[in-house]
């Protein structure tokens, strides 16, 4: 058992050696772009990366009735993000976080109904934000160039297809239904809980509002560093509106996906195609590659310390 544990440890930085070694061009390309743009905005932007750890340590805090360790609870969100980066978008960070709380002594039913109530927490804030900067300029994208033509019915249809099949299974299958009964029972009775105490239910929406408000502070920031000449809203708009489309794209943490969506979603704000593209292989680095060697380092250490 022990020497799994030891090769649990390594695993996280393996993985991140053959990452950056797939991506060594984009990396290489965005370090070049880094040694051009103003220093201060780049340091925000590193700021406004570090405060997004901070405010989904509160979020997965306010989602759980239970008192968790909050140095600990920071430390794992911070190696659930290197996690979140070498398996498929929301299962590194989402198993991460289960382990945690399991070990904290919680039990699996109500920290599994935790983290869903995140996740929910996490996409309404998301969702409300991306319509609020739609409210607010409404003319900012150009769909045109944000949505391809005819991308717009197969996406549809592909959702009403999913949603049909998981109905068919639910109505077809009594195991399934009675399992998905019992877990949404127990997701709507950890959410009264939740929400019968006023910091608990503080610290989900107000961190859950903070964190994609941060992330896309720092592409804002970014952008500034590189003199890209697109207002701050705008920004914000486009960055919410790419990743709420690359929530769709089921890759290690977006990386790939990420980047053509924000380059698309920056050209329909009004950027140029190069300066767009700089603009996001230099928020990558700060974002991803700079904190994913650290992050993996400590996910290994969680993992020997029985943290995780």
């Amino acid at each position: 058992m022990r020497q799994v544990r030891h090769v649990l440890c390594l695993l996280p930085v393996l993985l991140v050696a053959v990452v950056a070694v797939r991506h060594r061009s984009v990396l290489a390309e965005g370090i070049t772009q880094l040694g051009s743009a103003e220093w201060p905005w780049l340091l925000g932007a590193v700021g406004a990366t570090c405060l997004s750890w901070v405010a989904a340590a509160v979020t997965r805090q306010g989602a759980v009735v239970q008192r968790l360790p909050g140095r600990r609870l920071l430390a794992v969100q911070f190696a659930a993000g290197a996690a979140n980066h070498l398996l498929p978008t929301g299962l590194g960070a989402s198993a991460v976080n289960l382990r945690f709380m399991a070990l904290c002594g919680v039990p699996l039913a109500r920290s599994s109904a935790a983290l869903a109530l995140y996740l929910l927490a996490e996409a309404v804030a998301r969702l409300g934000l991306l319509a609020g900067l739609l409210l607010a300029f409404p003319h900012a994208l150009r769909p045109g160039t944000l949505v391809p033509s005819g991308a717009v019915g197969p996406l549809l249809a592909g959702l009403a297809g999913t949603a049909l099949l998981a109905g068919l299974a639910l109505l077809l299958v009594r195991r399934l239904r009675a399992t998905v009964c019992g877990f949404l029972r127990t997701a709507l009775g950890e959410a009264r809980s939740v929400h019968a105490r006023p910091a608990r239910a503080l610290a989900l929406w107000g961190g859950s509002l903070a964190f994609p408000a941060l992330q896309a502070a720092g592409l804002v920031l970014v952008g500034r560093a590189l003199g890209l000449p697109v207002p701050a809203g705008h920004l914000a708009l486009a960055y919410l509106a790419a990743t709420a489309a690359v929530a769709l794209v089921p890759t290690p943490g977006g990386i790939g996906s990420v980047e053509a969506a924000l380059v698309v979603a920056l050209v329909a704000a009004g950027g140029a195609v190069p300066a767009a593209t700089a603009v996001v292989l230099a928020y990558r680095i700060i974002t991803v590659w700079l904190p994913l060697v650290p992050g993996a380092l400590t996910l290994g250490a969680l993992v020997r310390w029985k943290v995780i």
